[in-house]
């Protein structure tokens, strides 16, 4: 970003904690304004004010403060906010965590210069979410069915492949509709260098990028950029969405990376900790990302977001997901336990949930027998997975044919509507297998299916 020649210039640097510098003697700076740093080496590096109180300033400088000094370092505050260029150049193109290109690729002639910080938008001018967004993915289409304007998370753990299940959903999501333009933009936090070229390679080699705008930061970048690249890639999404009418899909990963710097750059403000360290503000900030998913009244564009958080030794009452779960609308859980029967992706259908499930399900959204047959099989799968530690303790021998048909449901349930690899099916594909797997229970127990229904589409009828 360009220095303005009016910028004003203070060689008062009073302190350096971590990537903090402490500026005394300044007048009129704001929250959020963009600093250039001007190293004793002449090395330029940009920051920007995170506090502005009693003549004094705190700049978060966003290369980091090694080889910088108090006596020789210079601060321009340019009465600037950080703001990113945007443009329909940028899909298919690959940026690192300050929205510069690092595919190879020319910079980007900007088309207009956007706040990331975003705008606030007016409660009354969101539109209810009630659009089906197709991923691909049985247990999220058809369980926990993802609409636009939604924002859905994926609780996740260490070693579990949520790289690899954010990489799918990118390559295979979609909405439904002739005419209907739709894009992704994913920002990849705290990441390293196996994973990113995990996913450079992956969105070229699936031809994904093509529809994708990618943002890229790397564990050993600093962690201030981290608090950038959520909110650049949010802005590039809102600009897709409100000014080309384009139903854009963010997913964000890792948020718990990007906590981890909330909580780095507090302590280096010696602020008062809240639950584990994290800042008291923790919620505001993680609200401030995830509020700017919806619709909006009047405008064709949608922007839905799936952010990914890795559960801190897989505790969902962790701060990160505890308030992660207050702000969006359900979450999508990944177990462990499923990952290691080698089901792939993990997903525990029964502890995951999307509160606009309903809204997106249906005659002209999905198929009429959506909501019904996905009523029958979460409760046949619950009784299958609960029959389970009966049969520890008294053997299989001890149940009924009833409870054997449950057994035998829930386990085929997790073969073969769960592990589905890397499979893209649609959402007709997931109701029909839903059903064939009902058929393994005696019809009178389908009670939470209308007769019709199970007339129309049932196995044992569709085949006469």
């Amino acid at each position: 970003m360009a220095v303005a020649k009016d910028a004003i210039e203070y060689t008062s640097v009073k302190s350096i904690a971590g990537p903090l510098l402490i500026v005394e003697g300044v007048e009129g700076a704001a929250y959020g304004e963009i600093v250039e740093v001007i190293c004793p080496d002449g090395e330029k590096r940009m920051g920007q004010v995170l506090e502005a109180r009693d003549g004094l300033a705190v700049v978060q400088v966003f290369e980091g403060t090694t080889g910088l000094n108090t006596e020789n370092t210079k601060v321009r505050f340019t009465g600037k906010t950080a703001k990113i260029g945007v443009s329909t150049e940028m899909l298919g193109r690959i940026f690192n965590g300050r929205g510069k290109p690092i595919d190879g690729g020319p910079e980007i002639v900007p088309e207009m210069e956007l706040d990331i910080n975003g705008y606030p938008l007016n409660p009354v001018s969101r539109k209810f979410p009630e659009d089906f967004i197709q991923t691909g993915i049985s247990t999220i289409d058809g369980m926990n069915t993802l609409v636009r304007g939604q924002k859905l998370p994926i609780f996740s753990g260490s070693g579990l492949p949520h790289n690899q299940l954010a990489a799918q959903i990118a390559r295979q999501a979609k909405v439904r509709g002739e005419g209907e333009k739709f894009a992704v933009v994913f920002a990849a936090m705290g990441i390293t260098s196996e994973e990113a070229n995990f996913f450079m390679e992956e969105f070229r080699r699936t031809g994904a990028l093509e529809r994708a705008v990618v943002f890229i930061n790397l564990a050993n970048d600093p962690a201030i950029e981290r608090i950038l690249t959520p909110r650049m890639a949010l802005t590039v999404a809102e600009y897709l969405a409100f000014e080309k009418d384009m139903h854009v899909l963010v997913i964000l990963t890792d948020m718990t990376n990007y906590c981890e710097a909330l909580r780095e750059i507090s302590a280096a403000r010696n602020e008062v900790p809240g639950r584990r360290g994290y800042p008291g503000y923790m919620y505001t900030d993680l609200a401030t990302i995830y509020e700017r998913a919806g619709r909006v009244k009047n405008k064709k564009g949608t922007i839905t977001q799936i952010p990914i958080l890795t559960m801190p030794d897989d505790d969902i009452t962790h701060p990160i997901p505890d308030l992660t779960g207050y702000i969006t609308e359900g979450q999508i859980v990944l177990s462990r336990e499923l990952h290691r029967k080698g089901i792939y992706p993990p997903i525990d259908v029964l502890p995951s949930l999307s509160r606009l499930a309903g809204s997106g399900q249906g005659p002209g959204k999905t198929r009429e027998d959506h909501k019904k047959v996905v009523n029958q099989a979460y409760a046949a799968y619950a009784e299958g997975r609960s029959l389970r530690d009966l049969v520890a303790v008294v053997g299989e021998e001890a149940l009924t044919e009833r409870d054997k048909a449950y057994l035998r449901f829930a386990d085929e349930f997790e073969k073969k509507f769960v592990n589905q690899g890397d499979e893209d099916r649609s959402i007709e594909e997931t109701l029909d297998l839903l059903w064939e797997l009902l058929a393994i229970l005696p019809l009178e127990e389908l009670k939470r299916v209308d007769e019709e229904l199970i007339k129309k589409y049932h196995p044992k009828f569709r085949k006469k």
